[in-house]
């Protein structure tokens, strides 16, 4: 399998399950893909917190739900309709093996930009950049293995109790949530992809 094929086969999978009889090898491989993505000056920002079992329901069950909720009430009334919705979403997420809590280190990034402030204007693109790069290594390395997965953003509404419940260093800044398990089914959607003359340009 090229690079390329890798790149093909990997779909953002929702119908996700527990079913992983190599879970030792998938987190290693999650940590592995993080350990290897570069990174400006080499600053190596990207940090995750990886959450499988009771922690992992917990995230989906307790701090997204609570979050949620909250945002959706209005003068103490749930809007039920619209929570049912949300809660089937969630579900689905739960129904994953584990979710990838994915940081940027904004300490690194503001010492950066004091030793090096002809570029501190950069830092933080590039910390993005970074975030992109390791989100992409995970997925792409999981995909390979025959593990599906799915980008969510509940930042910054659960950032506070993310920091409470796993220790995490006020410094890190979450940036998105991978949650990844066995395909249940796979995405048979035709991937469209803007044409050629819209996207490059190209110079002999």
């Amino acid at each position: 399998m090229t690079y390329l094929d890798t790149l093909k086969k990997r779909r953002t999978i929702y119908a996700l399950g527990k079913n992983l009889n190599n879970a030792d090898e998938v987190i290693e491989t999650i940590k592995e893909a993080v350990r290897l993505s570069p990174s400006a000056f080499n600053a190596q920002t990207a940090r995750a917190v990886i959450l499988t079992g009771a922690k992992h329901d917990e995230f989906w069950d307790d701090i997204v739900t609570s979050s949620l909720k909250a945002v959706m009430t209005q003068d103490g009334v749930l809007d039920e309709s619209a929570w049912e919705a949300t809660q089937g979403r969630l579900n689905g997420f739960k129904a994953g093996y584990g979710t990838v809590l994915l940081f940027e280190d904004m300490a690194t990034v503001a010492n950066l930009e004091e030793q090096f402030p002809l570029y501190a204007d950069n830092f933080k693109p590039w910390a993005e950049q970074s975030h992109g790069i390791v989100l992409a290594n995970i997925w792409n390395a999981l995909a390979e293995a025959g593990v599906g997965g799915n980008i969510q953003h509940y930042n910054p509404l659960v950032d506070e109790k993310v920091v409470a419940a796993y220790d995490v260093p006020k410094d890190w800044k979450l940036r998105g949530q991978f949650v990844f398990g066995s395909i249940e089914a796979p995405n048979t959607v035709d991937k469209e992809t803007l044409g050629d003359d819209v996207r490059f340009k190209e110079f002999k």
